[in-house]
């Protein structure tokens, strides 16, 4: 089934409900990396249920498996996430029942031997308050979709642009490690893809070994930036933007490095191992 322009366009899903408790906030965290220094006071408010603070790239899991994409008509095989961005309206709490609208916000044809980029939005609301607590925007290119374009049909709005990174050279370099295991461990954060354990599976998608998940190394910048930008204050990020350009194998160490720009922090991060970039113009946007 090929992609129908006027058909995804009109894909939307609304009034989704669900919820999360003190055990997913602290098993996320756990999975981007908190905690593993049981001497860190920092860390522990965010793996320990006493004062629980919440990592802000927590909101793209707590929802998982909500969207509008079910029916889109596109080759799941061929599919790689594309862009990640994340406005937060206010701090996440730690626990909350939330309900879910998502839409499909553009459709973009590249040419039929260059794929497609699809653009989605979740909006994420409190369920008692109404009150808004995220915005999702997900960019999905789908390798195998291109040329589903009808001749003089007109496109909807236009590709988000990535954020440039500035010329000069970082302000800062931050590493942090991942560990071997860490893929098996965030995958209980929601996403289950086999891709990430499963040995045959990987090697038939072309990679020697499982890698880890794109929004597990999206995470682990987060709270890189969180640790040492943000002096771990949750509250102080609003918006986390990331282009994804590269897969991390699980046990290699993801260096970031940040531009800060009044309450913009530009980053980029790279896998050490390898000096491959990973994540490229990141924006974190600052209270």
């Amino acid at each position: 089934m090929a992609i129908d322009y006027d058909h995804i366009m009109s894909l939307k899903s609304e009034g989704q409900e669900f919820s999360y408790g003190d055990r997913e906030t602290m098993l996320y965290a756990l999975g981007v990396g908190m905690g593993r220094d049981p001497l860190n006071r920092e860390e522990l408010g965010y793996v320990y249920e006493k004062e629980l603070k919440t990592v802000p790239s927590l909101a793209t899991v707590i929802a998982w498996g909500a969207g509008a994409m079910r029916d889109s008509g596109i080759n799941y095989l061929m599919v790689v996430h594309g862009e990640q961005r994340l406005t937060l309206h206010q701090p996440l709490p730690p626990a909350a029942n939330i309900v879910v609208d998502s839409r499909v916000v553009g459709a973009f044809d590249k040419g039929k031997d260059k794929g497609a980029v699809i653009v989605s939005e979740s909006e994420i609301k409190l369920k008692e308050s109404g009150e808004k607590l995220c915005t999702l925007t997900g960019t999905t290119f789908a390798r195998g979709d291109g040329g589903f374009l009808k001749e003089g049909q007109q496109v909807q709005g236009e590709q988000p642009k990535p954020h440039p990174i500035p010329e000069r050279d970082p302000d800062g370099t931050f590493e942090a490690e991942t560990r071997p295991d860490q893929a098996a461990l965030y995958r209980l954060s929601g996403d289950r893809n086999p891709l990430h354990v499963d040995l045959d599976i990987a090697e038939k998608a072309g990679f020697p070994r499982p890698i880890l998940h794109g929004l597990c190394t999206y995470g682990t910048a987060c709270r890189t930036i969180l640790a040492n930008v943000c002096d771990y204050d949750h509250t102080a990020i609003r918006g986390f933007d990331v282009r994804f350009s590269a897969p991390v194998y699980p046990g290699e160490t993801i260096v970031t490095d940040t531009w800060t720009d009044g309450n913009v922090v530009s980053f980029r991060s790279r896998v050490k191992e390898r000096d491959v970039v990973v994540l490229n113009n990141g924006k974190c946007t600052l209270a």
